[in-house]
This record gives structure tokens, sequence and C-alpha cells, in this order.
């Protein structure tokens, strides 16, 4: 069930699994890559028997993009507003009516409208299912979710591929349409009966309509000017009119989204998705949809020359939805960042678009060479395309979920208009002959090459690229051996290179962990699950990760006046606040089993503070704190708040509270309670008000520790600001109190753990550190 890995908003709707919720999406999602590959199958079958002619298939496409450009902006919104399973079941039910109408089509303006609608159906799901991934899962889940569902599509893409030329060919394609049609129905059966209703927007329905329909006509724009670039040709000033229309539309959006995020961030609003983030999810769009076109164009030509058959140009092309699996399942398990990926996936891409290109020119075996050159392509592309598509989609707010998501399957299109208005990969022309073919391919290795540089490391893409231009002169070199071993002895100094260079920098990277691990080891000690009458659980959490602590302390140690706790914050982050933290904790670690009295180990403990704010010279150097001690002597005297001082109870907790948050007690009796510990809050440390030394040495003016009763069975809970302030992309706080009365188990190791992998998964970027203790006592004093 949700259990905490949804949204709280998510909490109110049908309850389902979380796994079922994602098979169900992924195969719905990949009628996307099912429909359009079928439809490539059937299209010669459907000119013979209705007259089609390449003008008329050209028209069709010239009507559907834009179309579906429309679709994506307009079904987006409206999932919004009204719910995603309500839109997803009426997107696939346009879709069904599309398969009918194409089924049934007894004329050329009948199929081109059939296939506008389910162009439309296919646009309208697909951001539907995109859209319903953030709506349900939290961001720290979603590029699990996205590597799957891709690998899901792409495995439908290896099927397709194979099967749909056998049963069109066997069956029909009306019948094979018509099959089509009976499985969106399904879909359409299934998403009613296993998907949750998500709840609408409250946002106004034309809040963003502005900054949309500007986005929207650029789109529109440049699509028409991609496909009316083969009908009239790339020299024609229409067409250079509207791709420069487009241009400038785009110019303009771009300035109305900067001075938009100017003015939310002077009027202190919700920051907006960075600039960068679109842009490279557009770009890895842009890469998938114009890689698989030139494939599609190219592959089946040069298969053939080399010797094989249509059915293994086939097979060789949906050998790039299985690579296309192999990364995205990479995406989801090893949880590959967007740089890495675009890193190592566009260069092996570009470097399987290279070896694609030598294997199929010499022929001898296409279909085992052409497959693994074929597999290197898809895994690299998708490689660096999911995580990109992940980070997006986990960082655009919940709000406007439907009108973001729109820009991945829309540059994807975009992608496919540009590779289709390419000469040799227009409808309006034959299949390329064999050098056409192989222009088609430098062509794509040369676009995923500008990706690799924009998307990952330039100097890792530069390497590679240079490794491929050496590796092409190789295979062409001829008999000439002599300059073919120049050629092989350089290629292998040029990707030597670059290995030694990667395993220094991979020694150079595994010595900083280790000595993040050593700094965080040496400065916070591991606090032990038992101290005295107490079962104790920790977790902290850098917001640095590199340096393995940060601005955060916490520390448990058991002394002759019973265990004493400290947790606390210090201002800022980072390095520079690690050295006020290690002056902290040592001067707690040697007072604590010095200082009978608990007012006057806090006392110095802000002297520490003020005195290392003078020797750093920082006059706004200080650290909220809260001090605890369990299991006292009878003969402290400890403040009621009420009636001046009494003797401290064994079982009470003493605590001291210097600008902390409070802690929570979470009991469960019959069912789970949290609630603050209301308790008085003083200054923090560093600010001299803890108490004033004598003309005699000695510490007067003490503060006197405030009592909490701690029963057996209630949890402590004692945690620092980062947690509670940690942000989703809508902005919304972490929900510490509701996440706590959804925890399975009450103990001190499940809440310590339960609360660690919530954060995790509520936010996909920490911005602060993150200290945490959970105690309980063992047993009744």
């Amino acid at each position: 069930m949700y259990q905490g890995q949804a949204y709280p908003g998510a909490a109110a709707l049908r309850p389902v699994p979380l796994w079922l919720v994602g098979l169900v999406l992924a195969s719905v999602a990949a009628l996307y890559v099912v429909g359009p590959a079928l439809h490539e199958a059937t299209i010669p079958l459907m000119q013979d028997e209705l007259g089609l002619t390449r003008r008329d298939e050209a028209v069709a496409r010239l009507v559907g993009l834009p179309v579906a450009l429309t679709t994506l902006a307009v079904v987006g919104r409206t999932g919004d507003l009204r719910g995603r399973r309500s839109v997803l079941t009426v997107s696939l039910a346009v879709l069904a009516a599309g398969c009918a109408m194409l089924a049934a089509a007894f004329s050329a303006w009948f199929y081109i409208l059939g296939r506008t609608v389910a162009v439309a159906g296919l646009a309208a799901v697909f951001v539907s299912c995109l859209a319903f991934l953030p709506a349900v899962y939290l961001p720290g889940r979603i590029q699990r979710v996205v590597g799957g569902g891709l690998a899901a599509m792409s495995l439908g893409f290896v099927a397709v591929v194979n099967v749909a030329p056998r049963a069109s060919s066997v069956a029909g394609w009306r019948a094979t349409t018509a099959a089509l049609g009976l499985g969106v129905v399904a879909a359409l059966l299934v998403t009613r009966r296993c998907l949750p209703e998500t709840a609408p927007s409250r946002v106004k329905p034309l809040r963003d309509c502005g900054g949309t329909t500007v986005w929207l006509t650029a789109g529109i724009l440049a699509a028409a000017g991609l496909r009316l670039a083969p009908l009239w040709g790339w020299s024609d000033a229409r067409v250079q009119a509207l791709l420069a229309a487009a241009g400038a539309v785009m110019l303009s959006a771009r300035l109305r989204a900067d001075l938009t995020r100017r003015r939310r961030a002077a009027a202190r609003r919700q920051p907006a998705v960075p600039g960068i983030v679109y842009a490279a999810a557009g770009a890895a769009g842009v890469a998938v949809g114009f890689t698989q076109v030139v494939l599609t164009a190219a592959v089946p030509t040069l298969t053939t020359v080399a010797g094989g058959t249509p059915d293994d140009g086939a097979l060789v092309l949906s050998a790039f939805g299985a690579g296309g699996a192999v990364g995205c399942l990479l995406v989801r398990y090893r949880r590959v960042t967007p740089v890495t990926g675009g890193s190592l996936g566009l260069p092996l891409a570009a470097l399987g678009t290279v070896l694609l290109h030598t294997v199929l020119a010499r022929g001898g075996q296409p279909v085992g060479g052409g497959c693994v050159a074929v597999v290197l392509v898809g895994c690299g592309t998708m490689l660096a395309a999911a995580p990109r598509m992940a980070q997006y989609l986990a960082t655009i707010p919940r709000r406007h979920l439907g009108t973001h998501a729109a820009l991945l399957p829309a540059s994807i299109l975009l992608g496919t208009a540009a590779a289709q208005a390419l000469p040799h990969a227009s409808v309006l022309e034959d299949a390329p002959i064999p050098d056409e073919a192989r222009g088609l391919l430098w062509i794509g290795s040369s676009v995923i090459a500008v990706a690799a540089l924009l998307l990952g490391r330039p100097v890792v893409a530069l390497a590679v690229a240079g490794a491929a231009a050496l590796q092409y002169v190789l295979a062409g070199t001829g008999p000439d051996q002599s300059v073919t071993a120049v050629a092989a002895l350089a290629t292998g100094a040029g990707v030597g290179a670059v290995v030694w260079h990667r395993r220094e920098q991979a020694e150079h990277l595994e010595r900083t962990r280790e000595t993040a691990v050593a700094l965080q080891r040496a400065v916070l000690h591991p606090i032990a699950p038992v101290l005295g009458r107490l079962r104790l659980a920790s977790s902290y959490s850098p917001a640095t990760v590199d340096t393995g602590i940060g601005g955060d302390f916490l520390e448990a140690l058991q002394t002759h006046y019973g265990t004493r706790i400290l947790i606390g914050d210090v201002r800022g982050k980072g390095l520079h606040a690690v050295r006020t933290v290690t002056d902290l904790l040592g001067c707690f670690r040697s007072q604590a089993h010095e200082t009978p009295d608990l007012g006057e180990l806090a006392a110095r403990l802000d002297r520490q503070v003020a005195r290392a704010a003078a020797a750093h010279g920082d006059d706004e150097l200080f650290a909220t704190a809260l001090l605890l001690q369990f299991g006292s002597p009878a003969a402290s005297r400890v403040g009621t708040g009420q009636d001046g001082f009494a003797p401290a109870d064994p079982g009470d907790v003493l605590g001291i509270n210097c600008g902390h948050l409070a802690p929570l007690a979470v009991s469960a009796d019959h069912a789970t309670r949290v609630h603050d510990v209301a308790m008085p809050t003083l200054l923090p440390l560093g600010f001299g008000t803890l108490g004033r030394i004598d003309a005699d040495g000695r510490t007067s003016d003490l503060v006197r520790p405030f009592r909490i009763r701690l029963d057996t069975g209630t949890t402590l809970l004692l945690y620092t600001d980062g947690l509670s302030e940690a942000r989703n992309s809508s902005g919304e706080f972490y929900p510490v109190t509701q996440q706590l009365t959804q925890a399975p188990q009450q103990d001190p190791e499940h809440l310590v753990r339960h609360l660690h992998d919530g954060v995790r998964n509520w936010t996909h970027h920490l911005t602060d550190d993150i200290a945490v203790i959970a105690l309980t006592p063992t047993g009744p004093a």
C-alpha cells in the first residue's frame, strides 16, 4: 500500500499497491512506442489497398504533429484540474476510436482523419502517464520508477518491431490495427480498475496559460517548418520564415521565463524549476527521437547491402530497444546521476553509431555485429535520457505536473520531426541507398556528439569522439598494413590514456571518501544502542555528501551522573562549521564526566562557543542545542516551570533547551500518538546567558533543568531542523509528525530508519544537515 511512500494527498486515494500502479502505467505508456511501430509496419499494405501516395502520408504527418503538440499541452493541464485517471481513461478511449477509424478506413482522407485521432490519443495517453508518476510517487523514488517504465517501453519496441510485420502480412493490416484497438480497450478497463484517482489541483485554470501558449506556439511553428521542409525544400522562403519565427518565439519565451523567475525570487515565492533542468530534459528527448528515426531509416538498407534479409534488418533495428532496456535498468538499480549518464551514455551511443557504420559497411556478419552496435546505441541513449527525464519529473511542482510533463514527449516529437526532415529520411523519398544511409548515420553520430557535450562531461565526450574517429580510420585504411598499425597504436594509446586518467580519478575519489569517513568517525562517535537504562538509535545525514559531516552534532555518554545526550546545530553548513562542531563536542565529552550539575554543563558549553566565536572572529557564531540527562541522582534539583525547584525522580529526563526544536514524544497505547514536549526555550549557545562567573571563579545564576516524564513504552525523538525543513519539489516541508504516526513500529531503531528513508523519498536533494536521536527506557525505574 502507500504507507508513507506517496504524497500525503495520495493517502486519500483508493489504496492500491504502488508496484501495481507502476506496472499498469508502464504497460499503458508502452502504447506510445507500440502504436507508431505497428503503424510503420502496416503502411505498405495500407498504401496498396487504399491507394495512398507518399504525399498523403506527408500530409498526415504534417497535420498530426501540431495536433499532438496541442494535445500534450491541453491534456496535461486538464489532468491537473480534473484528475489523472479520468483524463487517462478518456485518452485511451480516443486512442481506441482512432484505431477503429484506421481499421475501417476506405479512402485517403478518412485515413488521415483516423490517424490524426490516433496520434492525439497517443500523445494524451503518454503525457497522462508521465504526469501520473510524480503525482503518486515521492521525488526520491521517481528515478527507479522512470527507469522501470522506460525499460518496459523499450522491450515493447523490441516485440512489436519483430512481430508486427509478420502479423500484418498474415492477418492483414485491418485485423492488426483492430487488435491494437482491442488492446487499448483492455488497457482502459485495467486503468479504471487498478489506478487511483488523484486529487484535482486548486490552481486557477488560466493561471499559467500565457507561458504554455508561448511555448506551444513555438513548438507548432518549428514542427510546421520541419514537416514542410521535405515538401517545399529547405531553401523555400516560407520554411525559413516558419523556422525563424519559431526561434524568435522560443527566445521570447525564454526571456519571459527568466523575468517570471526573477519576480518570484523578489517576492520570495517558491522558486521556479531551473532553466538548465528544462534545457537538459528537452535535449535528451530530442536526442532519443532523432536517433531512433535515423536508425529506422539507415539500418534496414545497410543490413540488406551487407547480405541480410528484411527480417534481419528488423531484428537489428529491434536491438535498439534491447539496449535501451539495459540502460534503463542500470538507471533503475544503479541510481545513475544525470551527469554520469550523459558522460558515459552518449559517447557510448556515438561509438556504437560509428561501429554500426563500420560493421554493416564491411559485410560478413550483419546480424551479430549490427545487433551489438545497435545495442550500444540504445543503451547509451537511454542511459543518458532516463536520468534527465527522472530529474525533470522530480523537480517540477505538483500543481503543474501535466503542463510541465508535456515537455518530454514534445521534445521527442520534435527530434523525430527533425530527423524525418532530412533528405534521405523523408517519407517522400524511397529507401536510402547505401551511401545515403551511411550519411544518415554520420549525421546521427554528430547529433549524439553535440548532445554529449551539452549533457555530459566535455572531456569524456571529446576523448571518446577521438577514439571513434581513429576507429573509423582503422576500418577504412584498406590493405596498407603500415597505416593500419599506426591507427591501431594511436587508438590503443588514446583509449589507454583515457582509462589511466579515469583510474586516477577513481582512486582520488576513493581516497576522498575514506578521508570523509575517517573525519566523520573522528568527530561524530557512533552512539551505542544501549546506555544505562536507555535504548537509543541515531542517524546523521550531512548536506555536503563528500565531507561526511556538517554543522549538526549529536552525542550520548554514560556518566556518573546518568546518561547525558546532546544534539544541536551550528550556524552554517559544510566544512566551515566542522571546526565549531569539533570544539563543542570535545568540550561536552570532557566536561560531561566532570560536571555534576546539568546547568553548569550547559554554561560551559555556552562559554566554549563564545570563545570559538572570538577566536574565529565571527560575531554571529552560535549553536542551538538540546541537552538531556536520564537516570540522574535523586539529589538533583530541577525546575518545574510552576513551583520553583523540586527533587528529580530517577525516571525523569532532565532537559535544557538552548534555542533548539522541542523533542517529540511518541507513544503507542492503542494508536500511535505524537506530541511536542513543552519545555522552556533559552537563547542558543554562544550568547553568554547560561551563567556568569563570580569573583571566586564559580558559576552563578545557573539555569535549572526542566523535568520531562518519560514512561515505559514512550519514545523521545530529538532532531534538527534539516529534517522538518526538507522540501519537496512543490516547496512543502517534510511532515515529521505525520510520518511518525505512520511508522509501522515505535521502537527507536525503526523510527529513525523510517524517518531516514522517508525524508530521502520526500526530497531529491538535501539542503541542510539532518541529525536524529530516538531514546526510550528499557524498563521501569
